[in-house]
């Protein structure tokens, strides 16, 4: 099982006023995955980077389906914890993918989609990135949370999907010395923004579909760049009061500025950071950049960097496991 990374590029409407509340965009990434295995036992145990969350999940999974037997994970690799890039997510999904497909019952009906493992394990409550991510990959856009009482806990929809062009490149900045905020952190994070103004709802509405999907759609990098920085920027000033800025690494801000002054404005920050992002053309673009970013901030920096691509595929499951299952069925 290989989920690959994502980038949460942003809300459109922070402010529910019409019945749904967030609304996403993000990018599926290549460059940081993660991988498992999984075989059946007597019970649950795990090993291997992160083997401790993963086993979380696992039992938490098994529970919530009602699921006899056990499974050993074998983690083989892992995307980097709290940096914006949807590790819990990923791993969440692929956690309980495995388990379904390898020690759920095949004649109790409807096997269990990703939404409804994801809704499980308490994954995408504010957004469906992560899960669209998982299922098809690719740049993708989701409607938001309805009021409590309409999705039930429901994840968001993803409502539009495009293939990410093959030729452009995003450089990551990583900052080491920073995490993103999570767990209750978060919670109270989301729960002491102001008031999301109307007014930047429309704007940035506006801006995705009037800008960025038709520059998606014709594979024009300077509106899609343009639309992506001023949805960044819009939406990091309202989380500056409880991020400490507009984006939270002062390191990744001050090498996002220095990028926006030598014309590349689609920048930003993935989730809650730490990490930042600058959308270029091609690798050579990207390979400038990024010399420029070491000889201006200096070998000091903390800072590091990656070039990645988009992707435009989901996460990819060995058969193996389904074949082991069937044959011990029979």
């Amino acid at each position: 099982m290989t989920a690959t990374a994502r980038l949460h590029l942003g809300f459109l409407d922070l402010n529910g006023g019409l019945g749904r509340q967030f609304g996403s965009l993000g990018l599926t990434i290549d460059g940081f995955a993660t991988r498992l295995t999984a075989e059946r036992a007597d019970g649950f145990s795990a090993e291997g980077i992160d083997a401790e969350r993963a086993l979380a999940y696992a039992r938490t999974f098994a529970a919530a389906r009602g699921l006899t037997g056990g499974a050993h994970l074998q983690l083989v690799e892992t995307i980097p914890d709290h940096a914006g890039l949807g590790s819990g997510t990923q791993l969440a999904l692929a956690v309980g993918t495995a388990l379904e497909r390898l020690l759920a019952p095949t004649a109790d009906g409807e096997a269990w989609d990703s939404r409804a493992i994801a809704r499980a394990l308490g994954r995408g409550q504010r957004s469906g990135i992560g899960v669209g991510a998982f299922d098809q990959g690719g740049f993708l856009v989701d409607c938001g949370r309805g009021a409590p009482h309409h999705d039930r806990g429901h994840v968001p929809p993803v409502v539009m999907r495009f293939p990410f062009p093959a030729d452009w490149r995003l450089l990551l900045l990583f900052d080491p010395c920073g995490s993103g905020l999570h767990g209750e952190r978060e919670v109270r994070a989301f729960d002491a923004l102001p008031v999301f103004p109307d007014a930047t709802v429309g704007s940035l509405c506006r801006l995705l579909l009037m800008q960025l999907v038709p520059g998606l759609i014709e594979g024009r990098l300077p509106p899609v760049a343009d639309a992506i920085g001023q949805i960044q920027r819009a939406v990091g000033s309202h989380f500056a009061p409880v991020q400490g800025g507009c984006f939270a690494s002062p390191a990744v801000s001050a090498a996002l500025d220095w990028a926006a002054e030598q014309g590349f404005v689609g920048s930003g920050q993935s989730s809650w950071g730490p990490t930042g992002f600058v959308l270029v053309a091609d690798p050579d673009q990207a390979r400038w950049l990024e010399l420029g970013l070491k000889a201006r901030f200096g070998a000091l920096s903390a800072l590091r960097y990656r070039v990645v691509a988009g992707r435009n595929q989901g996460a990819t499951v060995d058969l193996l496991a389904a074949t082991r299952r069937t044959m011990q069925e029979s």
